[in-house]
């Protein structure tokens, strides 16, 4: 494998706290020096001064694959991760057949061998996602499996709940659950409030998170398991992890990037791109979110990759599928709430990168020597309009589309190999 160095960059290291000029050696795939005092090697890459930070992680990917590969293909997906500075990324369950056994996250495993990027595998929490019957964690573990979910559909029983997180705590398995109420969410499209009542649309009030997180909290404590609570929205529910984590319960909790930068109101009239599951709330909410990223009480962002042909969005608001394409948008996005000074660099930057890595036991999300050279290049005031025709993605379901951005992706390695290349644009 060719030796190469990246020159003239401003080093980020969340980890470590590492903010400074310098280079870094590639050799063999791996991060073999960095530093201002590096001799460049090789090939060279020079970066002009952008920011080299670890590839980020993104632990929530929908994918078509298998069973609907016109939504969105492993490839196509990991074609669109490097595009976006993503390195790793862990496939969703949601599938068709759902990844419920050994032979599926194989499958996913094997498939994700052909791409240029870390394709990562979350197992079934239960078969074909009912809510009842539990899978063989401990096995699919074993197979590979980094992480654990019912998807999108919560496990609403707590029993179930319970013996879930026993069983998972034997392996030390990470078990992700959504927050909502299904009871309380059934039917809704939109955040319950006086916005949704004035569109008619049926809403889903913060209560119903604020619930499923203290049950799952509890059965976190009383179990031993570890928890990520999946995609919180609501002020309600970063005030119940904040307390928990006060008292020391081994709990982790995800927000996607749209409620970062997203309220009720980008609903607008009625766009079905910024209909979203959780659903987006109000203002109070998102900067609740926010503040929760920059002091550490929400550990990871996700895109909440879910890309949905234009069939299942050109629909009436309540009808329309809910999701939005976001592996080429996770950094930028992020980048452009820095930009606005809402989020702190280093805070955001340590979500997608290290804190994952941890989460799931992998040895990316850094960058130090003997770490593999999973590097994302962007320029972080770097203007530029989203437009969902040229996304990369098979689907261009996004709340993003002609959205002014700040801060892009110039170039992304993977294991040493440069997948992505905008300097030359």
């Amino acid at each position: 494998m060719t030796t190469l160095t990246l020159t003239n960059a401003r080093i980020i290291d969340p980890e470590t706290g590492r903010d400074e000029p310098g280079h870094i050696l590639i050799d063999g795939g791996q991060i073999s020096g960095i530093g201002p005092a590096i001799s460049p090697q090789g090939d060279i890459l020079d970066v002009k001064g952008a920011i080299a930070a670890p590839g980020l992680i993104d632990m929530r990917v929908l994918t078509g694959e298998p069973g609907a590969e016109n939504r969105e293909s492993i490839a196509s997906a990991a074609q669109a991760a490097a595009i976006g500075g993503v390195t790793s990324i862990v496939i969703m369950p949601d599938t068709n057949p759902v990844i419920d056994d050994m032979s599926l996250v194989e499958y996913i495993q094997n498939r994700g061998r052909e791409t240029d990027i870390s394709v990562l595998v979350a197992g079934a929490l239960t078969k074909k996602l009912d809510g009842k019957t539990l899978t063989e964690i401990g096995m699919m573990s074993e197979r590979g499996a980094v992480m654990f979910s019912n998807g999108a559909t919560p496990i609403a029983d707590s029993l179930i709940m319970r013996r879930i997180l026993s069983y998972s705590a034997r392996f030390n398995a990470l078990v992700s659950n959504r927050c909502k109420d299904p009871a309380l969410t059934n039917g809704a499209c939109a955040h319950e409030s006086d916005f949704s009542s004035r569109l008619g649309l049926n809403g889903s009030p913060s209560t119903a998170e604020r619930i499923m997180v203290e049950r799952d909290i509890a059965l976190a404590e009383l179990t031993g398991g570890r928890l990520l609570i999946d995609m919180i929205s609501s002020e309600d529910a970063v005030n119940a992890i904040r307390n928990a984590k006060r008292r020391d319960i081994e709990i982790a909790s995800s927000v996607s990037i749209n409620h970062l930068c997203l309220n009720e109101i980008d609903i607008g009239d009625y766009r079905t791109f910024a209909k979203l599951d959780p659903p987006l709330r109000e203002e109070t909410d998102r900067l609740a979110l926010l503040d929760a990223v920059n002091d550490g009480t929400i550990d990871v962002v996700v895109s909440a990759h879910d890309p949905r042909p234009a069939g299942e969005k050109r629909l009436p608001f309540a009808e329309a599928s809910p999701g939005a394409v976001g592996l080429e948008l996770l950094l930028a996005a992020g980048l452009s709430q820095v930009a606005d000074d809402k989020l702190d660099l280093m805070a955001f930057l340590k979500t997608v990168t290290i804190n994952p890595a941890t989460l799931l036991d992998l040895p990316s999300g850094r960058l130090q020597e003997g770490a593999p050279a999973d590097i994302v290049i962007f320029d972080p005031s770097k203007p530029w309009v989203c437009n969902s025709d040229t996304l990369s993605s098979k689907s261009n379901n996004t709340p993003f589309d002609t959205r002014r951005m700040t801060g892009k992706v110039m170039a992304t390695l993977s294991a040493g190999k440069l997948v992505h290349n905008s300097f030359s644009e």
